[in-house]
Parts: C-alpha cells; sequence; structure tokens
C-alpha cells in the first residue's frame, strides 16, 4: 500500500492512500490539509494502471512536484510534492524507508524528509525574532553619533513619534485613539489587519479595536493565535513570525492556519515594565511581510501609542473617579466620602452582610397638604425640609440611600460602620425633631402650615451594595430588616421615635423610653415589642450621658 507523509503547519502526519484521495482544505476531503493557501478541495491522487496519479483540480497556488508546476502527474517513490505551505512525500508500495534522523527524536519521512526539515528549520530559524522588551527611545547627543545605522534608528524614531503625535493629537478617548493609532500603523507598516488587545479589571487580556487596512472590522470575528499571545505575555518582547502557518512555535493554533495569517507581528504595550495590553499587526497574503526592520519599527509604534493609551485611560478613571465621587457626595457626608474615594473603605458592588440600622421618616398628612398647595409650593417646601435633615444625617456620619417622595431613608453601619451606629441613629432622630420644631416657627411665622414627621428605626443583618442596572445603579441595603423599620415609621404618629426591641436593647442606657404595646407586622408570627424615644437620660449632675466609645 503506497502512503504519503505531511510536513506542514499541523506538523508531520502519515497517511495511507486508497485508490482514490482528495486532498484540500476541506473536512470532507479523504485527507484534509489545514493550511489556508491550499484549497477547499485542491488535488487527486487516483491509482491508475498501478501507478498513483497527481491530478491538480485548477488551484489558484497550484500543484508543485520536484519543485515544477503540474497538472497531471504520475508519481514515483520519493517525489515532493508542495501546494502551499504543506510538503508531501510520496513514498511507492515498494519503498523501504530509511532510518534518516535529522531532529532530535522526530521520525524518519523517507530518503527528501532530510532536505524537507531542514527547510523547516531555516524558516523556523530565520522568523524567530524578538526585542529586548522596551526598545531604547532615547537619543545620544549629536557628536556621540558616529555610526550611520544609529542615526537612521533614531531619525524613524522621529518619524514614528511626529507621524502618531500628528495623527492622535490630544485625544482622550480611548477607543478613537486606538483606530487612529492603528489607521497609522497601516500608513507606516504593509500589514492587512491590526488588533489591541488591553487587559481588563482582571487582567484578562481582550480585544478593544480590530481594524483593517480598508477600514473598520469591528463586525469580524476575531479569532487570535493564543500561542502568539502567550509568548508577548511571557516573555515582554516583541515577536516576529514570517510564515505563521509554518512557524513551529506556532503548530495547532489552528486560528493561524485557517485565518491564512502568512505574516505576524506582535508587540507589548508596556506601562512602568507593566503589561497592559498587546498590539498586532499580520498580513494574509506574503509570507514574508515583515522584516526586523519592520519590527523594530512597530515596537517603536507601541512604544510612543502606550503612552498615549496610558494617558488616555487615566483620563476615563479620572472622569469615573469624578462621576462616582459626586455620586457619593450625595449619598454620604464628606468624610465617608473621601475614605470611600481613597480606597480605604470599599463598596462592594456585588453586595455583602452588614449589620446596619435603618431610619425612616415621612411626613405626616403629605397627600392632603400635597392636594391643598400648589405644586411649586409642594417642591420648594421639600427641598428646604430635605436640606435640613440630610445636613443632621450628615453630621452623624449617616448615609442617605434615597428619597421616596417625602420620605428619607437613611443608613448608620453601610458602607462605614460605628460601634455606635444605634445611638447615632436615634440621636439623629431626636434632632430632626429639635430642628424640624425651628423650621415650622419660620413657616408659621409667615403664615404657612407646620410639618409633623413619624420616625421609625431598627437594626440588624442586610445585604448592601449596588442594586439596579447597568445604566443606572444605586447604593441600597436590602432584607427583613429594611422592611421592619418601613413599617415602624408607619406606626410612628406625629412626632413619635419608633424603635425596634432589637434598637432598644443597644441604647437603652442612654436614652428614654417608654414601652408601647407589642405590635403585629405583617410577615412576622409574633408581634413586635416596639418603644418610643422621649429624650436622652441625664446623669446626677443633669448632663447627658456619655456616647457609647465616647
Amino acid at each position: 500500500m503506497a502512503r504519503i507523509t505531511i510536513i506542514g503547519p499541523e506538523g508531520r502526519q502519515e497517511a495511507d492512500l486508497q485508490a482514490h484521495n482528495t486532498l484540500g482544505r476541506h473536512p470532507n476531503n479523504t485527507i484534509q490539509l489545514l493550511d489556508r493557501i491550499v484549497s477547499k478541495e485542491h488535488m487527486h491522487i487516483t491509482l491508475v494502471n498501478g501507478l498513483y496519479v497527481l491530478k491538480d483540480l485548477g488551484s489558484l497556488n497550484g500543484t508543485f512536484v520536484n519543485g515544477e508546476r503540474v497538472s497531471d502527474k504520475p508519481l514515483y517513490n520519493g517525489d515532493e510534492i508542495t501546494l502551499g505551505s504543506t510538503k508531501i512525500v510520496f513514498h511507492g508500495e515498494t519503498t523501504v524507508v530509511p532510518a534518516v534522523q535529522t531532529t532530535p527524536g522526530e521520525p524518519s519521512a523517507g530518503p527528501r524528509s532530510q532536505k524537507v526539515t531542514m527547510a523547516v528549520g531555516m524558516v523556523e530559524s530565520h522568523i524567530r525574532t524578538k526585542l529586548a522588551p522596551l526598545a531604547d527611545l532615547n537619543f545620544l547627543p549629536e557628536r556621540a553619533i558616529h555610526d550611520h545605522d544609529v542615526l537612521r534608528r533614531d531619525y524613524e524614531k522621529l518619524r514614528v513619534s511626529y507621524e502618531l503625535a500628528r495623527a492622535i493629537g490630544v485625544e482622550l478617548d480611548v477607543d478613537r485613539l486606538l483606530a487612529k493609532i492603528l489607521d497609522t500603523a497601516f500608513l507606516l507598516l504593509p500589514a492587512d489587519r491590526g488588533v489591541v488587545l488591553l487587559a481588563d479589571e482582571d487582567g484578562t487580556l481582550k480585544p478593544r479595536c480590530v481594524r483593517t487596512k480598508l477600514g473598520n472590522s469591528q463586525s469580524e470575528e476575531v479569532i487570535l493565535s493564543t500561542t502568539i499571545i502567550d509568548t508577548v505575555k511571557r516573555d515582554k518582547a516583541a515577536v516576529l513570525s514570517s510564515d505563521a502557518s509554518v512557524d513551529s512555535r506556532f503548530s495547532g493554533a489552528h486560528s493561524i492556519i485557517m485565518q491564512g495569517i502568512r505574516s505576524t507581528m506582535a508587540v507589548p504595550l508596556l506601562h512602568s515594565g507593566a503589561l497592559f495590553g498587546i498590539m498586532i499587526l499580520d498580513s494574509q497574503i506574503a509570507a514574508n511581510a515583515f522584516t526586523e526592520k519592520d519590527l523594530q519599527l512597530f515596537q517603536n509604534v507601541a512604544n510612543q501609542a502606550a503612552i498615549s493609551i496610558q494617558n488616555g485611560l487615566y483620563a476615563m478613571k479620572l472622569e469615573k473617579e469624578a462621576v462616582t465621587r459626586e455620586r457619593f457626595q450625595r449619598l454620604l457626608s464628606p468624610a465617608i466620602a473621601d475614605q470611600v474615594l481613597s480606597g480605604k473603605v470599599e463598596v462592594k458592588k456585588g453586595g455583602e452582610l452588614r449589620d446596619t440600622t435603618i431610619l425612616f421618616t415621612d411626613i405626616r398628612g403629605f397627600t392632603s397638604m400635597s392636594e391643598r398647595s400648589k405644586a411649586q409650593d409642594v417642591v420648594d417646601m421639600l427641598n428646604e425640609y430635605f436640606e435640613l435633615m440630610v445636613e443632621i444625617i450628615f453630621k452623624y456620619e449617616g448615609t442617605l440611600d434615597k428619597f421616596v417622595g417625602d420620605e428619607i431613608m437613611a443608613l448608620f453601619g453601610a458602607p462605614v460602620a460605628h460601634s455606635d451606629d444605634a445611638y447615632r441613629a436615634v440621636k439623629v432622630a431626636l434632632e430632626m425633631l429639635h430642628v424640624l420644631a425651628q423650621f415650622n416657627e419660620e413657616r408659621m411665622a409667615v403664615g404657612k402650615v407646620p410639618l409633623h414627621i413619624g420616625i421609625g428605626i431598627n437594626c440588624g443583618e442586610v445585604v448592601a451594595g449596588y442594586l439596579g442596572s447597568s445604566r443606572a445603579l444605586e447604593y441600597t441595603v436590602i432584607g427583613d430588616v429594611v422592611n421592619t423599620g418601613a413599617r415602624l415609621c408607619s406606626f410612628a404618629q406625629a412626632g413619635e421615635i419608633i424603635v425596634s426591641e432589637h434598637v432598644y436593647e443597644r441604647v437603652k442606657d442612654y436614652f428614654e423610653v417608654i414601652a408601647l404595646p407589642p405590635t403585629q407586622v405583617k410577615g412576622k408570627a409574633d408581634a413586635l415589642k416596639i418603644y418610643n424615644v422621649v429624650g436622652e437620660k441625664r446623669d446626677s449632675a443633669g448632663d447627658e450621658r456619655t456616647r457609647p466609645g465616647g
């Protein structure tokens, strides 16, 4: 039985020939060749009158036997067939294969295998080019330059810097910046496609921009060689492959083979020695599209681009922090907001269990008041009222959770916990009533109706974190403790501060309370013990008792 040895992008393999054999890139062939340059059905090898005859099926790139392009040709033992970047050695039925080992540990492929193996080795040694990380960007003084090659390299660095600076200007939008960088790279280098990968928050490299020389290709599926990417990541060095499909470093990389990438340059994007991205240029036509000089130039492009990209990323970070700061300053006291933004306090997006005290307060009779008043008057009144109440919450380092109509929800213990959060919440409630009394005096002096509020306070374990959609997130807490706190507020009469038994146990040494009849709450089997806070306890000298931890 005749057989063939195939030496191609997938390495070396042996195949027995049948009476009729089809060879090509498509998996339906008798023998599939994973080589993009090979046609889907490239050629037939058929047994005719005792001889195997090769027939090329009109392939664009042709079929060569012993270096000569052929359309039909009988095959003899040892004939070498070349198609695309794949080499095939034909072995007739009577052939005895000598044990030729041109590479340690590599099996023999017949009398001509030495020549084929050497060709592959030469390609690998030619294409395996690396540059040291962070190619030197410094320029020697003019009087110190005696080598014209150094002068030429420095000129190229200046030219790249000039072209990039002219193209990107002061662009800080990262996506537009990356597109401009790749467009400039196409002007400087003979590439068909460019890809920029940037590290996300987890450090995973992901495609951020994909361009072709003819225009944007964001809609195309991006398939990259993990082998190439891993090499750049590991060595933090630029890599050039003049013919990726036959480069042994990338054997088995189907993404290269099936996309027909014949030449690839990949360079690291580094900041302070740390890799934050990779830029890739490739050619799908020429096997030797790029030279070492091109790789040096591309590295210079990457070095210059890295600075601009980092500036763009930093600008995005500042913008995000500004939005975050503005958001937290609306919710937190200035001191707490600074702790969150500086990283001293972490606000987890996924939510976390926290022991929290929740305060609810709303205006009694607000609905009927709104019906009797002009809408603008109601809005003005609420703004004045909220301004006073929020100031008190922030004074005791509480968190404003939300406004719901005339209702205020405040947190003590999330995102920042204190050992006396329950005490702080009750102090806020008492001060709210005191400030409201002064506010009502001013309102009544000009003929306006006074406001009356009820307050409910509960404490316990809740889930605290961001809640909402990708477009609108808010920091809040959820749980049964929250629901119970809201119901306590609804029980409170005008001027009352109703606290749960859990709150009472934490603050009973500091406040005077009146026990109220147990109250049945929806969803609770047992009635709740509740208390009305009426003031602060005093010591024998008539002074307020020292606050917990004070």
